[in-house]
């Protein structure tokens, strides 16, 4: 039998054999590809149409201070001088000698200070009812043999303890601010060490009081420190009141002027004169107002020839340390200091919430900081950052707003720029 070699022949798939089930290849592909497209949808549109825009970041405005030039302060060249203001911890200028000198009856305003520590008044209160005795009465007789100046002062005779310091501090009675303190303390002693104490606690350490009333060339301060002791005494308001006093009357005292001749002229409100062996001093302060500020100087000479001198020296120093003042606009209400531009061109910016201004002495550089946070579609904020301004040691802060919200792009904006809505 012959034998024959049959034809190759490849196989053929299943699908191709059978009509019916590539049919459902073809149905199964098709509900696949749908599904599929409804499932993309189903998921882009929600993200497209309602989902949260990305927020918007600020791009911050440029802030430039007005250019000033340093201020001048002429001090005398004898002595010792310096000026500060209170706010200001800086003492702003000095001349002369550094070291400390005698401050006569400057001492006062530390021999008050010291007793309302251990006998405190409040405005208003005249305190204690205060009987003199014969060793008080004796006072007046030393003193006007050491050429100090005196008042009436007479056996039994009463007084309030804020009429006491009144004329101790208004008319610089020597015997008054002796008698003060013998009532305060009971003892010289027993003052000296309330006062040395009292000096240690404040910082005042090259001040040195040995006596209430400045008689004794033993009282010394330097000017820094004085300047210290001037911004304690207008701190508490029972001496402020009293060292802006220009004239009284009091019953068994009669009617005396402040030996400061300078107050109520060139804005002088303060604060205590001293005058000892031919050399003139002036520890005061002076209210100066600039627009919606006020600034209080505070300074003392010391070593003047005489009361003229002295009050000429502070008359020139005061007014150029009254130019040497400057009111600087930190901001206006509404004035923008960030922008904001969102991906569909929409614009808004952070705004001052108020306005701001500082008063600065001479060139003190002004610092700004401003911190603004990214913005979103829709959002009210009452705050949207802030401006820090710096000065010295003064800080202001102003509270940004926007000044319009942020609305929504649209369908048709969100439909083709979906990468906008990766927060």
């Amino acid at each position: 039998m012959p034998v024959t070699k049959e034809a190759s022949v490849l196989p053929v798939p299943g699908w191709r054999r059978h009509p019916a089930r590539r049919q459902l290849i073809r149905r199964r592909v098709i509900v696949f590809s749908t599904t599929s497209i409804v499932i993309a949808l189903g998921v882009y549109l929600p993200l497209t149409l309602l989902g949260p825009l990305a927020p918007t970041s600020p791009q911050l405005v440029p802030f430039t201070t007005p250019g000033r030039t340093a201020a001048v302060a002429m001090l005398p060249g004898y002595g010792a001088s310096a000026v500060g203001a209170i706010g200001y911890p800086e003492v702003f200028a000095t001349a002369g000698s550094t070291d400390p000198l005698p401050i006569a009856s400057i001492s006062k305003i530390v021999t008050s200070l010291v007793v309302l520590e251990a006998k405190p008044l409040i405005l208003g209160d005249p305190g204690p009812t205060i009987t003199f005795s014969a060793t008080d009465a004796a006072l007046r007789a030393k003193y006007v043999a050491l050429n100090g100046e005196t008042k009436p002062l007479a056996v039994g005779s009463t007084i309030s303890q804020l009429d006491l310091m009144r004329v101790t501090l208004v008319a610089s009675a020597n015997n008054y601010a002796d008698a003060l303190t013998g009532w305060a303390f009971g003892s010289p002693v027993a003052f000296e060490i309330a006062v040395t104490a009292w000096l240690s606690s404040h910082g005042l350490h090259h001040t040195t009081i040995v006596e209430p009333t400045g008689i004794n060339p033993g009282n010394v301060s330097t000017a820094t420190d004085l300047v210290e002791i001037g911004k304690l005494a207008l701190a508490n308001p029972v001496v402020a009141s009293i060292v802006s006093t220009e004239s009284m009357t009091l019953a068994g005292v009669g009617s005396f002027a402040n030996t400061n001749t300078l107050l109520g002229r060139f804005g002088v409100d303060g604060i205590k004169t001293g005058t000892l062996n031919g050399s003139s001093n002036l520890l005061f302060a002076a209210t100066f107002r600039y627009g919606s500020h006020a600034v209080t100087v505070v300074g003392a000479v010391v070593g003047a020839s005489n009361h003229k001198a002295v009050d000429a020296a502070v008359t020139t120093l005061l007014a150029g340390v009254k130019a040497g003042f400057h009111e600087i606009t930190l901001a206006k209400k509404g004035e923008p200091f960030a922008n904001f531009t969102t991906a569909w061109s929409q614009k808004a910016r952070a705004v001052s919430s108020s306005a701001a201004s500082v008063l600065v002495w001479s060139n003190t550089p002004v610092t700004v900081v401003i911190s603004a946070y990214p913005a979103r579609v829709g959002e009210v904020r009452t705050s949207i950052g802030r401006v820090t301004f710096t000065a010295g040691s003064q800080s202001v802060v102003v509270p940004l707003t926007l000044d319009h919200s942020l609305v929504d792009p649209g369908p048709w904006w969100r439909l083709g720029n979906p990468i906008q809505f990766i927060d």
